[in-house]
C-alpha cells in the first residue's frame, strides 16, 4: 500500500463498494440505490445511509446495557456506600447513598450516534432537506446524553451478537468523524475531503482489494503475513519486519500482493516510461526473503488504472512478477472481473 491518485473521478457508488468491502458489510451493498445522480460526495451519500439506518433503530428500539449508577435513597437496593452516607450525614435524612446496576441507554454506542448527529447539524455542506431529516431523527436521542467524539471511542466499543445491528451505523458514524473537521476559528464544521486524502484512500483501496479477495475467492486462503530477512548476524532483530499487504495462497500457488495507490503508476526517465523501482525492490525483497514454501510463489503489483492500463509480466531471479492496473471508474462488474482475472488467470492471457 502506499500513496498518491486522482480517486476524484472513481464513481460514487464505486466508493461505496469498496468500503463495503474494506468494512465487511457486503450485506448493506443494496443501500447504494439511495445513492442519486446529483450526488455530491461520499459523505453525503453515507449520511442518508446512516439516516435510513437510524429510522430502523428508532423501530427496533436501543440497545441497552447494565451501568453502574450512585444515588441518595431511602430504599435500599444494590451496595450501601457507608463512608458517602456518614460523610454527607444521609442518615439525618432517613437516607444513604447506594450503588446499583440498572439498564441504560446511555452507553457507548449511542453515545457516539447522537455525537455524530450533533456535529452533522453543525456543518453547512447538506441541504436544507437533509438538516430537516436530521433533525427529525435528533429528538429521539434526547434521553442520551451529548458527548465530545474522540478516535479512541471507537476503540472501545464492544460489539456481539446482542448489538451486532450497530456495527454498519458505528463504521458509518467513525468515518464521518474522521471526514469532519471542525474549524476552531470559526463555529461552523467543514468535512476533510476523503476522496483527496492519499492516505486515507491507499488505505481503502488496500483493504478493499484484500476484503474482496477474502469473499470473492474462498479457494485462497486470504491475509497479510510477515516476512523476515533471510540474514545472518548478532542483532538481526534491528531489521525490520516486512508484512504483504495481501498474501493469497491456494494447495499449489502463493501469491504475495503489493497494492500501490499512486498518481501514475509509471516514471519518467530520459524520456521514456519506466516502473516506479521502489515498488519493484519492495515486491522483490518479500519474495526473495521467503522461506518453507513448496508452492509456486508469484508476486503481483496493483496500481489504480490513471492512464495507460498495465499487464506486465516478467521473471526476475525465478520468481514470476507482474504488474497490473484497476479501472476504478468503470462500472462495477467490469471491477469485480477484472480483479478476478488478475489472480485466476494466466500471465499469456492477460498480456
Amino acid at each position: 500500500m502506499t500513496s498518491l491518485t486522482d480517486s476524484n473521478k472513481i464513481p460514487i457508488k464505486n466508493l461505496y463498494f469498496m468500503l463495503c468491502y474494506a468494512w465487511q458489510h457486503l450485506d448493506e451493498r443494496e443501500f447504494v440505490s439511495i445513492s442519486r445522480e446529483d450526488e455530491k460526495d461520499i459523505k453525503h451519500l453515507l449520511t442518508r445511509i446512516l439516516l435510513v439506518k437510524l429510522r430502523s433503530l428508532i423501530k427496533r428500539g436501543f440497545y441497552k446495557e447494565y451501568q453502574l449508577a450512585r444515588e441518595e435513597t431511602s430504599t435500599l437496593r444494590g451496595r450501601i456506600l457507608f463512608k458517602e452516607s456518614i460523610q454527607n450525614f444521609s442518615y439525618k435524612r432517613a437516607k444513604m447513598h447506594v450503588e446499583f446496576e440498572e439498564m441504560s441507554y446511555d452507553i457507548l454506542h449511542n453515545l457516539i450516534i447522537k455525537a455524530t448527529l450533533y456535529q452533522l447539524l453543525q456543518t453547512s455542506i447538506f441541504n436544507k432537506q437533509l438538516k430537516e431529516e436530521i433533525h427529525q431523527l435528533y429528538p429521539y436521542f434526547a434521553q442520551i446524553n451529548l458527548i465530545k467524539l474522540d478516535s479512541r471511542l471507537f476503540q472501545t466499543i464492544r460489539l456481539h451478537r446482542s448489538n451486532q445491528h450497530y456495527r454498519f451505523v458505528l463504521d458509518i458514524c467513525q468515518f464521518l468523524y474522521e471526514s469532519l473537521l471542525l474549524n476552531e476559528e470559526n463555529s461552523d464544521s467543514k468535512f476533510a475531503d476523503f476522496e483527496r486524502n492519499p492516505k486515507a484512500m491507499a488505505c481503502l483501496f488496500e483493504d478493499f482489494v484484500r476484503n474482496f479477495y477474502i469473499k470473492e475467492t474462498p479457494h485462497f486462503k486470504v491475509g497479510r503475513e510477515n516476512i523476515y530477512w533471510d540474514a545472518i548476524g548478532e542483532n538481526t532483530t534491528y531489521l525490520p519486519i516486512m508484512q504483504t499487504d495481501i498474501s493469497l495462497e491456494d494447495r499449489d500457488r502463493k501469491i504475495i500482493m503489493d497494492t500501490k495507490y499512486y498518481q501514475n503508476a509509471l516514471t519518467e526517465n530520459r524520456g521514456s516510461e519506466k516502473l516506479i523501482s521502489g515498488n519493484l525492490y519492495q515486491l522483490f525483497a518479500y519474495l526473495n526473503n521467503h522461506k518453507n514454501t513448496s508452492k509456486k510463489l508469484s508476486g503481483i503489483l496493483l496500481y489504480p488504472k490513471t492512464g495507460k492500463e498495465l499487464n506486465l509480466s516478467y521473471e526476475i531471479k525465478g520468481f514470476p512478477i507482474k504488474v497490473f492496473t484497476v479501472d476504478l471508474n468503470r462500472s462495477w462488474n467490469i471491477i469485480h472481473s477484472r480483479l478476478l482475472e488478475i489472480v485466476n488467470s494466466t500471465p499469456e492471457k492477460l498480456v
